[in-house]
């Protein structure tokens, strides 16, 4: 009869405890990537904002694709002015000095990154060695908002058509955070989009998106969840292969200016 008691008294114990304890969900941050067809202006800098849900968000600017131009630099600047932002600039050509932030230690404090314009193959072959991929992929899983248009667009998904060569367009290797192949100023090169159609139809790049100069689209967790522009003409479409054929498709988009 004791052992009984002491069992029940026990058991009563654990239940008590078990019902006392609070539950903590964990839920894992949302990878956003905003990718959109031309270069940077300031509706589109406006819509990043109003992604990272920030009041004062801190946004970096990384110009390496442009060589670290000054010219692109102030522009970016001007911009920021017109918004609550702490902006902030991560230059790729630097000279070591004592004190420095690490580009780690810089990026990764960031509640958005904004990647320029320019040459994506010259662009990605700096950041592989500086490591600036690695510091990417981390803040894509730390839920910093991503961001960027032409190069800065394109450098998001698996691979694309970029003009970083003389004579014509090559295919280029980009990180992969969006699997697909992307093309920016889908609509405003006449070379761009025919090229860009025959790769995948002959399969040398997968299925993808391409964007018009104005339009962007919003990826989530790798998932395409919604397309923007800027006016009725820009537009973004989806372009995969059937059966030997390209398969167009124009997507619905959302004004947001």
């Amino acid at each position: 009869m004791r052992t009984l008691l002491l069992s029940l008294l026990f058991l009563l114990a654990v239940i008590k405890y078990s019902y006392g304890q609070t539950k903590v969900v964990t839920t894992s941050p949302t990878k956003t990537v905003f990718a959109y067809g031309g270069d940077l202006n300031k509706d589109f800098l406006k819509y990043v904002i109003g992604l990272t849900q920030k009041s004062n968000p801190k946004i970096c600017f990384l110009p390496t694709a442009g060589a670290d131009n000054p010219y692109v630099i102030n522009y970016w600047y001007e911009l920021c002015l017109n918004f609550p932002v702490k902006p902030s600039v991560q230059k790729m050509f630097v000279n070591s000095s004592p004190g420095q932030k690490s580009f780690a230690e810089h990026l990764l404090d960031m509640d958005a990154i904004v990647v320029g314009g320019g040459n994506t193959l010259n662009m990605m072959g700096i950041w592989r060695a500086q490591g600036i991929d690695t510091v990417l992929q981390k803040a894509y899983e730390k839920g910093i908002v991503l961001a960027g248009g032409s190069a800065g667009s394109l450098c998001w998904f698996t691979s694309g058509l970029s003009d970083s060569r003389p004579e014509k367009l090559s295919i280029v290797e980009c990180l992969g955070f969006i699997k697909a192949s992307h093309c920016p100023h889908f609509s405003s090169e006449k070379s761009r989009k025919p090229l860009y159609l025959e790769s995948i139809r002959k399969k040398e790049i997968p299925a993808g998106y391409a964007c018009d100069d104005l339009a962007g689209m919003l990826f989530q967790n790798g998932k395409l969840v919604k397309a923007v522009t800027l006016d009725k003409t820009n537009n973004v479409y989806f372009i995969s292969e059937k059966d030997g054929k390209i398969d167009e498709q124009k997507l619905v988009t959302e004004l947001i200016k």
